[in-house]
C-alpha cells in the first residue's frame, strides 16, 4: 500500500508540473516579433497600415490655412528564407490619396478624383531585403529597399500626389525588453536618398534621415501603450530644398489572435522648417504566420 501511495504521488507532482509548465504563457507576437526581429525560414510576415495626415497650418504662412489631407495605405510582406533565420526578403507597395482647398479630410476616401482638388492611385513599390548585420546582437537588423515611383506627374491641376524620384532606403532597427518584460524600448533610424531628375521633385537629389523612440509598457502579453518621438531632416544635396520637422504621440495595440493584431498611433507635428504642422491617425493589421 505505502508503495502504491509512494507512486501516485510521484505521478500527481508530475502530472503537476507538467500543468504548471503547459499554463505558462508563450509571449505573443507583439511582444516577440518587434521590427527587430527577423523571421523563420517559410514564416510570413504581412502588414496593412494606414496613414492619414491633415493640416490647417504649416510654416509656410501665419494662422489657419485650408484642409489639405494626405492618405497613404501600405502594405508590406515579407518572409524568411534563410535556415538561420537571418534574412528575409518581401516587397512593399503604396497607395495614395490627397485632397485640398479645405475639403473634409475624410473625403480621401471618396476617391473622386475630383479636378483641382482630389488624386488617388498606387504610387510606388519597392523590393526589399532585412537581415542582421552583426550575429551576437540578434535585435539589431536592417532593412533595405529600392522604391520605384509609378506616379507620372508629381502635382497635376495643382494637387500633389507622391514624389516622382527614385528612393533608396535603409532603416536600422534595434529593441530592448527590460527585464521585468513589462517594458521595452524601440529605436529605428531610417534614411532616404532621393534621386531622379531634378525638376521631376522637390525631393529629388536629396538625403532624409529620421530617428525615432518608442518606448512600450505592456499591462498584459496581448496589450500594449506606447509614446514616440520622431524627427526628420532632410539634407538638400543639390535641389536648394531642406525641410525638418518633429512629431510626438502614442498609441496602443492588441493581439487579436495567435496570427493577427491590431495598432492604432496619433502623432503630431510640433514644430518645423518648411513643412506643415498637422497631425496624424494612424491604424494598423499585422498578420504573422
Amino acid at each position: 500500500m505505502k508503495k502504491i501511495i509512494t507512486l501516485i504521488a510521484i505521478v500527481s507532482f508530475t502530472f503537476l508540473g507538467f500543468s504548471q509548465e503547459d499554463q505558462e504563457p508563450e509571449k505573443s507576437v507583439i511582444q516577440e516579433y518587434t521590427p527587430s526581429k527577423l523571421l523563420n525560414k517559410g514564416q510570413w510576415d504581412i502588414k496593412w497600415f494606414n496613414n492619414l495626415y491633415t493640416q490647417t497650418e504649416s510654416t509656410f504662412s501665419d494662422g489657419e490655412e485650408p484642409r489639405q489631407t494626405f492618405f497613404t495605405s501600405t502594405l508590406d510582406i515579407f518572409t524568411g528564407v534563410s535556415e538561420s533565420s537571418s534574412f528575409n526578403v518581401g516587397l512593399l507597395l503604396e497607395f495614395r490619396s490627397n485632397v485640398i482647398n479645405d475639403r473634409n479630410a475624410l473625403d480621401v476616401f471618396s476617391f473622386d478624383g475630383e479636378r483641382g482638388t482630389a488624386r488617388s492611385g498606387f504610387t510606388s513599390f519597392a523590393p526589399a531585403v532585412k537581415f542582421n548585420p552583426i550575429k551576437s546582437v540578434s535585435n539589431f537588423t536592417i532593412q533595405t529597399a529600392f522604391h520605384i515611383p509609378l506616379v507620372d506627374n508629381e502635382t497635376e491641376d495643382g494637387v500633389f500626389l507622391d514624389q516622382k524620384g527614385f528612393i533608396f532606403q535603409n532603416r536600422f532597427f534595434y529593441d530592448y525588453t527590460f527585464p521585468s518584460g513589462d517594458w521595452q524600448i524601440f529605436t529605428e533610424l531610417n534614411t532616404e536618398y532621393n534621386f531622379g531628375k531634378k525638376e521631376d521633385s522637390f525631393a529629388n537629389n536629396s538625403l532624409s534621415l529620421t530617428p525615432g523612440v518608442f518606448l512600450s509598457y505592456f499591462p498584459s502579453q496581448k496589450f500594449t501603450i506606447l509614446a514616440l518621438v520622431q524627427h526628420q531632416q532632410r539634407i538638400d544635396t543639390g535641389n536648394d530644398f531642406e525641410q525638418d520637422f518633429t512629431a510626438v504621440g502614442g498609441g496602443a495595440k492588441y493581439q487579436l489572435s495567435k496570427v493577427l493584431n491590431i495598432e492604432t498611433l496619433y502623432t503630431n507635428f510640433v514644430r518645423g522648417n518648411n513643412t506643415g504642422l498637422g497631425q496624424t491617425f494612424n491604424i494598423g493589421l499585422r498578420a504573422l504566420f
